[in-house]
């Protein structure tokens, strides 16, 4: 998968179809699919954003 190429967990990416008559259906799929990211922690982005400082800062010597 593109995704896995790119260091991104397949999990992170989902497809589902909701009607706009579907209201509560779409808060669902969104909340489950909220809690799952969050269950997996921060992305491969986030992380290296995260230590984007620290490296910078070993880097510098300090």
């Amino acid at each position: 998968m593109v995704l896995e190429l790119q260091g991104i967990h397949p999990e992170r990416f989902t497809v589902e179809w909701v009607s706009s008559a579907e209201a509560p259906r779409f808060a669902e799929v969104v909340t489950r699919f909220t809690e799952k990211i969050r269950s997996l922690g921060p992305g491969p982005k986030q992380r290296l954003k995260s230590a984007a400082p620290e490296a910078r800062a070993q880097a510098q010597g300090r």
